[in-house]
């Protein structure tokens, strides 16, 4: 058990374990953004930045196959910090507010040594998608391509420079595609830490393991912030979600099936 998971178990309570809680069809999730762990300020705009901090946390929402309705932002700002930049800021928590009819609702602001943000977001949903809910005659499938964002994050760490379109920093959610197939679909959660480290997630809540249909290369397993769906659904459903894939033009990757074997996966934390 890594240090993140040892934390979390240590909190009694049923509603911990899921991309965010449900209570009373309402669904509350909160993510941190941090200079210096998740980003630099070298790499992206003060813009980008803000946008990516949404666009982070509206994902743990539609994992949840929750409509996000409200935002809570705290930005801890260095002193240095120019009026510009602020305006930046504002215009990038605005821009994708928009984008998913969120309201920001307040929060909270303090000066720092550097730029950190975290967002509570609030959402509503008549059914929700949980990890929890694996069938014996479930496969596994990813949406979208997984690898590129942990190559970008590698040469960015090297000084190297990315395209602005790189998924690290223009996340692409899936919101529709899951909406949209919530009847064929028993669990699900983002792809936030990397499939393999995601995945043991989904194995360890639902007691399974699984046999994977090919291998998948580490540099594809391993690779964090890719904000795409990781999801289960019955077998005798592939073709109709295959043909609901290609009709919304969301690539989909069914790669495992559950079996009663134990995985083990190794995969170096992104953030910890």
């Amino acid at each position: 058990m890594n240090l993140e998971d040892y934390f979390i178990s240590r909190f009694n309570n049923v509603s911990i374990g899921d991309d965010g809680a449900c209570i009373e069809n309402f669904v509350y999730s909160k993510d941190a953004f941090f200079e210096n762990v998740h980003f630099k300020t070298e790499w992206m705009s003060y813009y980008q930045i803000a946008k990516k901090a949404m666009f982070v946390n509206i994902s743990d929402a539609i994992a949840m196959n929750a409509k996000p309705m409200y935002a809570l932002l705290a930005v801890a700002m260095p002193k240095t910090i120019t009026k510009h930049q602020m305006s930046e800021l504002v215009r990038g928590f605005e821009d994708i507010a928009k984008k998913y009819s969120v309201e920001i609702i307040g929060g909270d602001t303090i000066a720092n040594t550097k730029l950190d943000i975290t967002v509570t977001i609030i959402s509503k949903t008549n059914k929700p998608l949980y990890r929890k809910g694996v069938r014996k005659n479930d496969v596994f499938a990813y949406t979208g391509e997984l690898g590129k964002s942990k190559k970008d994050l590698t040469k960015l760490l090297r000084g190297g420079k990315i395209n602005e379109k790189s998924k690290f920093i223009d996340i692409k959610l899936r919101d529709k595609f899951i909406s949209q197939n919530m009847r064929f679909l028993n669990a699900g959660m983002d792809i936030s830490d990397g499939l393999f480290t995601d995945l043991d997630k989904m194995m360890h809540v639902n007691n399974i393991g699984i046999k994977f249909y090919k291998n998948i290369d580490k540099k594809i397993g391993c690779s964090g912030e890719e904000y795409e769906m990781l999801i289960s659904f019955d077998k005798r459903h592939k073709k109709a979600m295959i043909r609901r894939s290609k009709l919304s033009r969301t690539k989909l990757t069914i790669f495992a099936k559950v079996k009663r074997v134990k995985n083990i996966f190794k995969c170096k934390a992104n953030h910890f």
